[in-house]
């Protein structure tokens, strides 16, 4: 989680506000030691956050059997690519970068080419025989046979195992952080989903929902502080639906979770992603309000402003039932920033229905947004029984015009941010000068402020009056605490 520039909204890729994940982005991890390993691995991830918290448990699992990271292609033995399906765009990506591998491939015969994760699943079969793209397809709950897989490569035979698990959520792995920047960390609660939302592709390549237990969870957050680490975020396809019942018959649900976590030190910030509507309860708003160290921010997806689209989406909840639950969260919380995801020109969908989506987008104000236009996915409930029937051009005309409100809403809350001061934890330097410090609010808004001559560093918190803004980053300088 960083910043981005002013220009990040682009309507073609249709990306956040402001900062949020690094999500999309391609990442090669930095090599622990280069001499210790008998063998290089490199590998790169697209997608959700859960696909960059999945790649630092695959690197702890190769680290075991012998392969070290390395950020220079060129020189590994295996080389992967961690993927998505949630967007066709996202498909192309890999294919294209796929064929660049082969390439290198071509230089260096021994080289093993594989794709894990969403995109594996479900073209596995395209990705191995028809396209001869790669050695190996690896699925989501399959990595820890990921060694095995190398070796069966390794002997020219294709290696596959996309099996789905009703219980792998890799608890006893320790991740190996990947491109770290020693402050904030990705923590995994619970892995698939059980929502079936018609136009997502999640629940067939990740499977059914299943919870890690509290334990391992808490013990791998108080590790990371013990290390230095200053704030984790929680994920999960849907972290409010987190349950998890002990031999004994104790139940912790996501409530319960997060009040363990906050409670390891108040210098330990906590955020979470990704929340259903439907499931984000009062009592979690409460335990929010009740810890300073949870930040107050909730990204709460919407998808839609029309209920027709969304009962077509299988969403479970109506527009006046979500508008009430952003109401509550004001409520509780009245500093909570909130963030969404968007989708324009779902099938069948109107004008006013469109109207709909922007009028609710207005009502819940939010501080950023994930946009996009509908992109059908095989297999999914809606590609079966639904046809893509809004053109193109309005699709991009409708997105266009989400985009340009998210950037207004965006830049008006940041603008009511002028004069505040906020508590900031530094995460390291901006990206557009050396001589600023960059950080996020409890908001999860990107602060940045100059160094002056102050003795701070990564991973302490000051407090910074606002005097300036973008659309996506606030500015200011630090004042006494």
């Amino acid at each position: 989680m960083h910043e981005i520039p002013t220009n990040a909204l682009d309507v073609q890729h249709a990306l956040k506000a402001h900062d949020e994940s690094r999500q999309g982005e391609a990442y090669a991890p930095f090599a622990l030691d280069p001499n210790q390993y008998r063998k290089h691995f490199y590998i790169e991830s697209y997608g959700c956050q859960m696909n960059f918290s999945d790649s630092e448990i695959v690197a702890s699992i190769l680290n075991q059997h012998g392969f070290g990271a390395t950020r220079n292609l060129e020189e590994a033995d295996l080389v992967l690519l961690n993927t998505c399906s949630i967007r066709e765009k996202a498909e192309q990506t890999v294919r294209k970068r796929l064929s660049e591998f082969r390439k290198v491939k071509e230089k260096k015969p021994g080289m093993l080419v594989g794709v894990l994760g969403c995109m594996a699943e479900r073209l596995k079969s395209k990705l191995l025989e028809e396209e001869k793209l790669v050695d190996m397809v690896v699925g989501p709950d399959a990595y820890r046979t990921l060694p095995g897989l190398v070796e069966e490569a390794e002997t020219g035979q294709k290696a596959v195992n996309v099996m789905l698990s009703r219980d792998e959520t890799y608890a006893d792995i320790s991740p190996v952080r990947l491109d770290s920047n020693g402050v904030t960390a990705f923590v995994s609660i619970m892995r698939g989903c059980n929502n079936m939302c018609s136009f997502c592709v999640v629940p067939f390549t990740r499977g059914r929902e299943r919870s890690r237990d509290d334990v391992s969870i808490v013990a791998e957050c108080q590790d990371l502080y013990n290390r230095g680490f200053r704030e984790v975020t929680l994920l999960g396809q849907n972290v409010d639906s987190y349950y998890f019942v002990h031999e004994d018959g104790r139940i912790v649900n996501f409530a319960g979770l997060l009040e363990k976590v906050a409670l390891i030190s108040p210098l330990l910030r906590v955020r979470f992603s990704t929340s259903h509507p439907k499931d984000i309860t009062d009592e979690v708003l409460h335990t929010m309000a009740r810890y300073e160290n949870i930040c107050r921010y909730i990204h709460l997806p919407v998808q839609s402003g029309s209920t027709r689209v969304l009962q077509l989406m299988n969403r479970t909840y109506t527009r006046e039932w979500y508008m009430a639950r952003v109401d509550r969260i004001r409520e509780i919380m009245p500093d909570c920033g909130i963030s969404s995801d968007i989708i324009a020109g779902f099938c069948t969908e109107t004008e006013e229905d469109h109207q709909d989506t922007l009028s609710i987008m207005e009502h819940s104000r939010y501080d950023m947004s994930y946009m996009f236009f509908y992109s059908e996915r095989p297999g999914t409930l809606a590609a079966r029984r639904y046809a893509d029937d809004v053109p193109d051009a309005v699709k991009k005309r409708r997105l266009q015009e989400i985009v340009e409100l998210q950037n207004r809403l965006s830049r008006e809350s940041n603008e009511q941010d002028l004069g505040k001061t906020f508590k900031v934890l530094i995460e390291g330097n901006s990206k557009r000068s050396d001589q600023d410090w960059m950080g996020r609010n409890s908001q999860n808004k990107v602060v940045v402020f100059p160094k002056g001559n102050l003795p701070l560093q990564k991973g302490d918190y000051v407090w910074v009056k606002v005097h300036d803004c973008t659309q996506a980053t606030l500015l200011g300088e630090v004042v006494p605490s």
